[in-house]
């Protein structure tokens, strides 16, 4: 029978409101697959997904050899497919895939399994495709791709660089060709992508929904038709995608006569130097999306509007930023090195020293015939009305703020007082300040042996790490454990009538092992923001120093939340998430002021780790407490305080208390509220790792003497 979901029609891409660069970025990809996919960063509900799986239905139908899983081409195929060896006869045409890698996926659901029980007893190579062999000649697509478990990551890694994926348990190992168009969507609130996995993708866009009630309105009445009609609303776009798929041909053909001229290749070259990019990639990227941008317009030689295009698809990614910084280029700077690199300032290039100005409809953005872009929107099909066309989304580079300089009274940034509050006192606000600049911390990790999200944070039982046993496997075999198989199967030999050289192995035989690594926690940081630490320098430096966890916690994979107390309670200022940009920009926010409710500041925490063990009990939280250790305000704030922090210590919460007190008096109150949670405290300076404090050893040994 078949199901709804193999006859329903996908939105047609011609349908598409606006996103002018989404849908250039997925064209050009279409037109030459060698410019090496499109990462779509926006806000959710911006269509991301429904534009990338209207990208399939433009693709050319691709030759394959009948009855190959691996998609092998029947003029060249794989001669290590492990379906081959293939003849010379002729294929037969289907349709380009379109593969959906879910964020859960098994390892073996990506890149195959490998039946280990027939490859030990009989010599056999069973293998059941995977993910990445389905995708071969295809697309990949992998919706929030920045939300993919690390050993998954690490695998794509390796297929997209190698063209192939492997397969190996203990030296059984299959291998077949990989080659695909990588198309990944992500919302930037849920974390960044690593960085390896960012320079695979070869374009970035940036969507964002319309801000305009006329072109918003267009989208609600095309996505209302298409729920209530999905064949009639397909059909009456048919010849628009029928148009934009003839063009796609066109600029196939035309593609290998497109000449990249000297001085394109040297405003390239510039270019990628002047934004500072690592490597190489980045030239090849641009190289190849400017000349797709030619054949897109019809063009035989590249211009300087297709580099300048290339730019702002290609480089956003791949320039040198912080972990904080969005993505995006100064355009500014980036058209002064064009124009000082450009084809008049060298008399010896043979490219065109006069090109044709650039005409509104003449760019590779343009909805014109001869432009490039897409086709236009006005007028639709269905009689709607004319939808506006969206301007490029290209983002300006934002100056930022310089960090205020470390005080010269502290050797980490930390200022010297007067004992007492400051000037905003108990019941005023000063307003939010700038951090000093983060620095390199140490290591912060919960005791024990956790079996939470790979990370590089605290030990856990992972997939991946150095073995440290064998036990029974639970479920599919993982990571075969071959002496260990061996021993438990060498005893039985006899009586199961062993004769040949193979070992005769049972499924009760089988061992996997088990192995030691790092993992993610769930950092939770409760930062004391009361009138005592509203000191500007103080709090400067304290901001700083919350900066430098953040900046770790992105670094190790961590999940992490924020809780804020001040005045009369304590605000989750971040809720748990993997957004580690989140919640640096609710930290600069951060104002200071009012009373210290430090126990309502504990007692939000222990409420937020509690629900939190409900959503993710594998992940064990982390609480730093970012305090001078002062309560006050309601009736004996102290002794609340107190109770609180046992209660999160009798939860089995492991705790760091970074103690911000400072001047010449000091009443060591962050140490009694660190001796109450069963955890430690550190002062700013015992937070770098250039330390000489042994700081991981400490935290242990207060957790096993508690």
């Amino acid at each position: 029978m078949t199901t709804p979901h193999d006859t329903t029609p996908q939105y047609p891409f011609t349908a598409v409101v606006g996103m002018d660069d989404l849908r250039l970025a997925l064209l050009l990809n279409a037109v030459s697959p060698a410019v090496g996919g499109v990462l779509v960063r926006g806000e959710k509900g911006t269509a991301k997904s429904t534009a990338v799986r209207a990208l399939s239905a433009l693709m050319p139908a691709v030759d394959v050899v009948a009855g190959c899983r691996f998609a092998c081409a029947p003029a060249a195929p794989d001669p290590g497919c492990p379906d081959g060896p293939h003849g010379t006869g002729g294929g037969q045409e289907r349709p380009t895939r379109m593969v959906e890698l879910p964020v859960g996926a098994s390892e073996d659901r990506l890149v195959g399994a490998l039946d280990i029980e027939r490859a030990l007893s009989e010599g056999v190579k069973a293998f059941e495709p995977g993910l990445l062999a389905d995708a071969h000649r295809g697309i990949l697509y992998v919706d929030e791709v920045n939300l993919l478990h690390d050993h998954l990551v690490d695998l794509l890694l390796d297929a997209a660089a190698m063209g192939a994926s492997y397969v190996e348990r203990e030296g059984v190992s299959v291998r077949h060709a990989a080659r695909f168009l990588l198309v990944g969507t992500m919302n930037p609130e849920e974390g960044e992508l690593r960085p390896q996995l960012l320079d695979r993708f070869g374009l970035t866009v940036e969507v964002a929904a319309s801000r305009e009630p006329g072109l918003r309105v267009e989208v609600v009445r095309r996505r209302l038709a298409y729920d209530a009609d999905p064949a009639g609303f397909a059909a009456r776009w048919a010849d628009e995608e029928d148009a934009l798929r003839r063009r796609i041909a066109a600029a196939r053909a035309l593609l290998p006569d497109v000449a990249l001229g000297d001085a394109a290749l040297r405003q390239i070259a510039a270019t990628c130097a002047a934004f500072e990019v690592d490597g190489m990639r980045a030239d090849i990227v641009m190289a190849r999306t400017a000349t797709a941008l030619a054949a897109w317009a019809g063009r035989t030689e590249v211009a300087e509007e297709d580099v300048r295009q290339a730019a702002l698809l290609a480089l956003p990614h791949r320039r040198r930023r912080n972990p904080f910084d969005a993505p995006g280029l100064d355009e500014d700077k980036l058209d002064r090195t064009l124009e000082e690199f450009g084809a008049d300032q060298d008399p010896g290039g043979d490219d065109d020293p006069d090109p044709e100005p650039e005409g509104p409809d003449d760019g590779p953005g343009g909805g014109g015939p001869d432009g490039g872009g897409c086709p236009p929107q006005e007028g639709g099909p269905d009689g709607s009305a004319a939808a506006p066309e969206l301007p490029h989304q290209q983002e300006r580079e934002a100056p930022r703020d310089e960090p205020a300089a470390p005080g010269q009274d502290g050797e980490a940034g930390q200022p010297q007082e007067p004992a007492g509050q400051d000037a905003p006192g108990a019941g005023g606000e000063a307003a939010a300040v700038g951090a000093t600049e983060p620095f390199r911390t140490r290591r912060l990790d919960v005791p024990g042996l956790g079996e939470g999200a790979d990370g590089r944070r605290s030990r856990a039982r992972t997939a991946h790490g150095r073995t440290t046993g064998a036990r029974r496997p639970h479920g599919a075999l993982g990571k075969l454990h071959l002496a260990a198989t061996v021993q438990a199967a060498a005893p039985h030999q006899r009586v199961r009538g062993r004769s040949g050289p193979g070992l005769v192995v049972r499924r009760d035989d089988l061992r996997e092992a088990v192995r030691e690594g790092r993992e993610g926690n769930l950092v939770l940081f409760v930062v004391d923001a009361s009138g005592s630490m509203a000191a500007r320098k103080r709090m400067s430096a304290v901001k700083g120093a919350v900066l430098s966890l953040l900046l770790d916690a992105y670094q190790r994979r961590d999940k992490i939340g924020m809780i804020t107390f001040r005045g009369t309670g304590a605000e989750l200022a971040l809720p748990p998430t993997s957004s580690v940009e989140a919640g640096a920009a609710r930290l600069e926010q951060l104002p200071t002021g009012g009373r210290t409710p430090l126990s309502e500041g504990l007692l939000r925490a222990h409420e937020v780790l509690r629900v939190e063990r409900m959503r993710d009990a594998s992940r064990r939280p982390l609480v730093v407490v970012v305090t001078d250790g002062r309560a006050t305000g309601g009736p004996e704030p102290v002794v609340r305080a107190a109770r609180a922090a046992r209660l999160l210590a009798g939860a089995g919460t492991a705790s760091v208390v970074v103690d911000c007190e400072a001047g010449p008096v000091r009443l060591g109150l962050a140490g009694e509220l660190a001796r109450e949670l069963q955890g430690t405290a550190i002062t700013l300076d015992e937070l770098r790792a250039d330390s000489v404090s042994a700081l991981v050893r400490t935290v242990q040994g207060n957790r096993k003497a508690a």
